[in-house]
């Protein structure tokens, strides 16, 4: 499994032509206490760059983009009941959802775990 993150802290673990996608452990970082996640439905047809979900804390309400095109083909509705996992294990059991991806072509653009460290601390 390779694993990809985003300028916008999502990080991607590919498996087989599926996408796992949650936030990066920074982006929780960021956010403080999560209290609620808001998930796509499954069979919804996102793009790169669109807004893919929601996750709201005490701080703020922000968007989470889809890394990748694909299918909403699973969401971790774990999150809806317990949103505040989200917290506990960001690049683990917290993942938001899985896409069926459309264009593997779009994995370049995102980061290794190396350069996404080296961007995270130009921040």
């Amino acid at each position: 499994m390779t694993t990809y993150y985003s300028k916008d802290h999502e990080w991607v673990a590919v498996d087989g032509g599926v996408a796992t996608v949650g936030i990066t452990t920074y982006a929780q970082s960021q956010l403080g206490d999560v209290v609620y996640v808001e998930l796509p439905e499954v069979g919804r047809t996102v793009s790169q760059g669109d807004d893919a979900a929601v996750v709201e804390s005490v701080k703020a309400a922000s968007e989470v983009y889809a890394p990748v095109s694909g299918e909403v083909v699973e969401v971790n509705t774990k999150l809806s009941d317990n949103p505040a996992n989200v917290n506990e294990d960001p690049e683990g059991s917290a993942w938001f959802m899985k896409l069926r991806i459309s264009n593997e072509g779009e994995l370049s653009e995102l980061m290794d775990e190396a350069a996404y460290k080296a961007y995270v601390g130009s921040l």
